[in-house]
């Protein structure tokens, strides 16, 4: 019978290597191999049809050693603890990675938010928040949107919270509206990371922007944002998808007519049609031949089962975990270069951590300032795991966990916590 996929279980293999190649001993990093606190609740819902439905929801601070945690909450009907740890620890080497002062932390609940009311959303966040109270904090830990939730989201966990502390605490979370202390940027934040990654990559391998074939996998906030900026660019786009399948034109894609298309949050791509479109599925997508591939969905979409027919000679990880290690493993035999998750999709938590100084010190910047100091970390922690990777001739995943592993188990040995 096949092993059941976890991802906590390739965060842990992941920590291990790179424990092993810094000379860590067991003892000095084995805390990165538990959470420091997580806690499950379930929250009660009147639906709009009169029925009690109770959900239930996790809340997961992986490590505080660098600062407070920080990390997303999704509302997704796939869900599960195992998940959620594996997401909160991703978050800590994450911002390790690109040396922001943050830990990590996520959150979820098991939910369908496609098929609920904003009434029905807008209850279920109020209790969630409440429950999940004691543990977040501007200094504690800072949710954030992620996969089916957003700023109006945000909004209500703010709301939520502050009406429990009697005053406005705009710094509980980010990823929030303008009006609320948002930050200019932060929408984009996450994909302009990518194509500031791809960018890099391109560079090092001495590629041009003009005219290399891309394909996105994931047509949601992420991946639609990477699709636009890299067109804009200049980068012919041949194929995106979404959870309905996908759309393929090896002549490239007209991306401003699909997002046009997608705008109102109701169309699926397997309804779209346009001269020289091809529909897809999402596993035919992962196998086309191109020059990048930014997988821009969920986790374990490139495993053991079809890492030996990607085609692409590169693979940008905009979504979190969407490589097993068995699949790395496979890439890296075959040639083809993996810019991790950790560094590639640090866009997000980077822009989050300016809304948070900004909110924290009551001013704003300019959405100039704000895409400028993000360019300057991403280009900085690129350069940094390119630069460990060629000289201990390893991944650039591997590259990324030398830098934060190390960056974390510093700060935990610096501070001398019990």
């Amino acid at each position: 019978m096949k092993q059941q996929y976890n991802p906590y279980d390739n965060v842990l293999k992941v920590v291990d290597h790179a424990a092993s190649m810094l000379g860590y001993k067991e003892k000095e990093y084995a805390i990165l191999k538990y959470p420091e606190r997580e806690l499950q609740v379930s929250m009660p819902v009147v639906m709009d049809d009169g029925s009690l439905k109770v959900f239930e929801g996790f809340r997961v601070q992986h490590s505080t050693a660098r600062g407070p945690a920080k990390g997303g909450v999704r509302f997704h009907p796939g869900v599960n603890h195992d998940e959620v740890k594996a997401l909160a620890a991703w978050m800590t080497f994450k911002c390790a990675v690109v040396n922001i002062p943050y830990g990590g932390g996520k959150g979820g609940i098991i939910c369908d938010p496609s098929g609920m009311s904003e009434r029905e959303l807008h209850a279920l966040t109020s209790k969630y928040t409440a429950a999940i109270a004691p543990l977040i904090g501007p200094e504690q830990d800072i949710p954030a949107p992620d996969v089916g939730s957003n700023a109006h989201v945000m909004a209500w966990m703010m709301d939520t919270y502050s009406m429990l502390k009697g005053h406005s605490v705009l710094g509980v979370v980010t990823g929030k509206p303008i009006g609320l202390g948002g930050i200019l940027g932060r929408n984009e934040a996450t994909g302009r990371g990518v194509m500031f990654t791809i960018n890099n990559l391109l560079k090092k391998e001495n590629r041009p922007i003009e005219g290399t074939s891309v394909v996105v996998q994931g047509m949601g906030n992420v991946g639609s944002i990477t699709a636009k900026l890299l067109h804009r660019q200049g980068m012919k786009i041949i194929a995106v998808s979404d959870v309905s399948g996908g759309v393929y034109d090896p002549n490239g894609l007209d991306i401003p007519g699909i997002l046009a298309y997608l705008s109102g949050g109701k169309n699926l791509l397997k309804d779209f049609d346009a001269p020289g479109i091809n529909h897809i599925s999402n596993a035919e997508l992962l196998e086309l031949d191109t020059t990048v591939l930014v997988p821009a969905a969920l986790e374990n979409q490139i495993n053991g089962e079809n890492a030996e027919r990607i085609k692409a000679k590169y693979v940008v990880e905009a979504a979190n975990g969407p490589t097993t290690l068995e699949a790395d493993d496979i890439l890296q035999a075959r040639g083809i270069k993996l810019v991790p998750d950790i560094l590639a999709n640090a866009g997000g938590v980077v822009v989050s951590y300016f809304e948070w100084v900004q909110n924290i010190q009551e001013l704003c910047w300019s959405e100039e300032r704000v895409n400028s100091e993000l360019k300057n970390i991403m280009d900085t922690a690129f350069e940094a795991v390119w630069e460990i990777a060629e000289q201990r001739d390893t991944t650039l995943r591997t590259g990324a966990y030398l830098i934060s592993v190390k960056r974390v188990v510093e700060a935990r040995q610096g501070r001398g916590v019990f």
